[in-house]
């Protein structure tokens, strides 16, 4: 089913129940994953925060979700995902949708590549049963099964 979201999340890339004390903090763990997964560098991870700092909290799309981005750049080595679930959830500034406890972070190698990728992330973000899930999961194994 979810076939596009599985190879977009390479190994290494979903961390559950990780302790961040700040919306920024949650994203150098995004990051980190996105870099450890092979689908980014390291810049990357800073583009998204300055992206973040820039444009204020629109990234927080719905009630608790966070997606964590910025625009294709050559710190994107490969269109991929991290999934960040947050032990204790943290505001990001949104009135309408903090506090966040699932942050994903999405790097893209162009503005068109990631499309199937988003329809298929959206679904599985529009499902209030798998938000819940992913947001209580505490091993990737049972999230990768889960996604499968």
């Amino acid at each position: 089913m979810n076939s596009v979201l599985l190879k977009a999340l390479g190994p290494g890339s979903i961390k559950l129940q990780q302790t961040c004390l700040s919306w920024k903090e949650s994203f150098e763990v995004a990051g980190a994953a996105l870099v450890e997964s092979n689908r980014t560098t390291a810049q990357y991870t800073q583009e998204m925060i300055q992206a973040f700092e820039d444009l204020g909290p629109y990234m927080v799309i719905a009630p608790g979700i966070a997606l964590a981005h910025a625009r294709p750049s050559s710190a994107v080595i490969e269109t991929g995902l991290s999934l960040i679930t947050l032990a204790t959830p943290i505001e990001f500034g949104s009135a309408s949708n903090d506090p966040v406890s699932l942050v994903v972070g999405l790097a893209a190698v162009d503005h068109d590549s990631h499309i199937d990728l988003m329809a298929e992330l959206s679904e599985l973000l529009m499902s209030n049963e798998s938000v819940t899930f992913l947001t209580q999961a505490v091993n990737e194994s049972e999230v990768r099964t889960y996604l499968s």
